[in-house]
């Protein structure tokens, strides 16, 4: 249940439209569903305005169309998404609950209203693509509509000064880059809007499957670069939607 959702309830008990009793049967799912295996929390998008996301890994088929199916039938249509599946449990979910769309492996039902914000996502290379695109799937569940500017990593620095206009227009930037991860401290030198950087797991030898560009990223000389885990691209677009909430007024 979303905030909006609440209000069009409580508001159609107090004109009576809505029975008391019909209003108690759709709260009751308030805050959570206790499912046995899981706990489903009904509550995420009113408490905080973001979707309610689905880890898949580790979890059965069954499992995440369960969870997924219970999450639907709430009040409202707050937007649910379940990250990291693989091409199974994609399948069983979806096909269990219809009207969802896959973004790799990313599933989404029920996107959130279109958002102004410009958002731009930045790939240093080729290989950061898986990433970036979980990032963006999961921007765009949240109403946003990314920009794209891929590979312009910076062993050819020509390519990201060639995108600083976009990047200067940004009202934030996510930047994914594995190696040497310097792709972050340069675009934070260009914008000055948030940047929220991803080190991602490729790169040679002493890249470490990562841990180079995290502590590349966490020590950056561009003050104020936001770092989240290692191919965390779902934890990067999450900390954009919390950059710009969705905000409902309190009506008279």
């Amino acid at each position: 249940m979303d905030e909006a959702t609440l209000r069009e309830l409580l508001d159609g008990v107090r004109a009576g439209t809505v029975a008391p009793d019909d209003a108690v049967t759709r709260l009751r799912r308030l805050p959570f569903a206790d499912l046995g295996f899981a706990r489903v929390d009904h509550h995420r998008s009113l408490r905080q305005g973001l979707a309610e996301a689905v880890y898949a890994p580790g979890k059965e088929p069954a499992q995440i169309s369960a969870i997924v199916g219970e999450l639907l039938a709430g009040p409202g249509r707050s937007a649910v998404l379940v990250s990291r599946a693989d091409d199974t449990q994609a399948e069983a979910t979806l096909a269990a609950n219809p009207g969802g769309g896959r973004h790799g492996s990313t599933l989404v039902w029920h996107p959130m209203p279109d958002r102004s914000e410009r958002i731009v996502v930045v790939t240093a290379g080729t290989s950061d693509l898986p990433v970036a695109d979980e990032c963006a799937a999961v921007l765009e569940a949240h109403g946003f509509h990314p920009v794209r500017i891929n590979d312009v990593g910076v062993a050819g620095l020509h390519r990201v000064l060639d995108a600083a206009d976009e990047l200067a227009a940004a009202d934030a930037v996510v930047v994914v880059a594995g190696m040497e991860g310097a792709l972050a401290s340069v675009v934070g030198g260009i914008t000055g809007a948030p940047v929220v950087a991803v080190p991602t797991s490729t790169g040679y030898g002493a890249a470490f499957e990562g841990v180079t560009a995290l502590l590349a990223m966490l020590t950056s000389c561009a003050s104020g670069v936001t770092v989240v885990g290692i191919d965390n691209g779902f934890g990067a677009a999450y900390a954009i939607a919390r950059l710009f909430p969705v905000r409902i007024e309190a009506r008279a």
